[in-house]
C-alpha cells in the first residue's frame, strides 16, 4: 500500500488572488508544478473541504488547502547525462557548483533532472551509499532555487569525515544574498532557533519548542538604499535558516517568496541566494580545501542594475 503525505495551510492576505498551482508549486519547492497539477485534476486536492480539480482556481484570503502526495512504492533514480560544473573532483570528493533552479535530490513528483541525475552519470557506481539510493553521496543540500556550493563524497569513508565537520561546525560555507531594506549596522549575528512553522508546516519558522540551534553570521558587502548585498555565513545549517533569519530581522531575500513580499517587482524567480565559499579539511589528507564560485549571471544582471540606478 502507498504511503500518503497530506499537507494543510491556510491562504494569506499577499496570496490571495493567485492560482492555486502556482501556490502549490511555490509551496512544495521540490515538487514540480506538472507533477502538482496532475495531482489536482485527480482529485487530490480540496478547498474549505470540498473537492477542487481546478489547476487555474484563484484562492482568496481564509481558504484551507488541502492537498495529498503520494508516496512511491519504489523509486528508481536513473543517471542522466547532464552536464554539471565540476570545480573540483578526487578519489574522495566531487564539489560542484549547483544552477539555481535544479533540486538536489529526487522527491515526490520530481524525480528526473536532479543534481543525484547528473552526478550519477558522471561518477557511475563511485558515490557513498549512505543516503540510500534516492540521495547517494549528497553530504548536504542547498534549495532548489539557490545556486552554489555542494560537496558531494564519492566513499562511505569521505562521507563520515564530512558529515562529522558538518555535525562540528567546522565546514565553512559563505552565501552572497540581496536582502530588503538597510542595515543600521555593518555585521551582526543571528542566533535563534529554527522548527517548522505552526501556522504553515511547509515553512520554517523561529520557534522555541520543537526546534534546533541555529546562527548566522552576516556582514554587509554593499548598501543600495532600499536593498542591501550581504555575506551570509552558516554556523548551523538548519532547513532554510538564512532565509528565515533574515526574514525574522525584517531583511527577507529579494524574489523569495515564500519568506518575503509575495509581490517581487526586482527579481520574480526564487531568492537571490548564492553559495559561494565552501571549505572543509580533506577526508584522506585533513588538508584544508577552500573553493569559491562568484554569483551567476542573473544575480550579477540585477546589481548592475541596482548599480545604475
Amino acid at each position: 500500500m502507498k504511503q500518503q503525505e497530506k499537507y494543510t495551510f491556510i491562504i494569506d492576505k499577499e496570496t490571495q488572488s493567485t492560482r492555486i498551482d502556482s501556490v502549490l508549486s511555490l509551496l512544495l519547492a521540490e515538487t514540480s508544478r506538472s507533477f502538482i497539477q496532475k495531482l489536482i485534476e485527480s482529485g487530490s486536492m480540496t478547498v474549505n473541504g470540498q473537492t477542487c480539480t481546478s489547476k487555474k482556481y484563484k484562492v482568496s484570503e481564509g481558504d484551507m488547502v488541502e492537498i495529498t502526495l503520494p508516496e512511491p512504492e519504489e523509486l528508481i533514480v536513473e543517471a542522466e547525462n547532464i552536464p554539471i560544473d565540476i570545480v573540483y573532483e578526487d578519489d574522495d570528493v566531487l564539489v560542484v557548483n549547483k544552477p539555481r533552479g535544479m533540486v538536489v535530490h529526487p522527491a515526490v513528483g520530481n524525480y528526473t533532472g536532479t543534481l543525484v541525475n547528473a552526478v550519477m552519470y558522471h561518477c557511475k557506481d563511485r558515490l557513498s551509499s549512505i543516503n540510500g539510493v534516492i540521495r547517494p553521496g549528497i553530504v548536504h543540500r542547498i534549495d532548489k532555487d539557490t545556486s552554489g556550493l555542494l560537496m558531494i563524497a564519492k566513499n562511505n569513508k569521505a562521507h563520515e569525515s564530512l558529515s562529522r565537520q558538518l555535525a562540528e561546525h567546522t565546514i565553512t560555507r559563505k552565501y552572497t544574498a540581496l536582502v530588503y531594506n538597510n542595515f543600521n549596522e555593518d555585521e551582526g549575528t543571528v542566533d535563534a532557533p529554527l522548527g517548522r512553522d505552526p501556522k504553515n508546516r511547509l515553512r520554517q519558522a523561529v520557534v522555541y519548542e520543537n526546534s534546533k540551534a541555529a546562527v548566522t553570521h552576516w556582514r554587509v558587502l554593499e548598501r543600495f538604499g532600499k536593498y542591501t548585498l550581504i555575506e551570509a555565513q552558516l554556523e548551523t545549517g538548519r532547513t532554510h535558516q538564512i532565509r528565515v533569519h533574515m526574514a525574522y530581522i525584517n531583511h527577507p531575500l529579494v524574489g523569495d517568496m515564500l519568506y518575503g513580499p509575495k509581490k517581487q517587482t526586482l527579481f520574480q524567480d526564487g531568492q537571490l541566494l548564492h553559495a559561494g565559499v565552501l571549505g572543509f579539511r580533506h577526508p584522506s589528507t585533513g588538508e584544508y580545501m577552500e573553493f569559491f564560485r562568484p554569483v551567476p549571471e542573473e544575480f550579477s544582471q540585477v546589481l548592475e542594475k541596482l548599480r545604475k540606478h
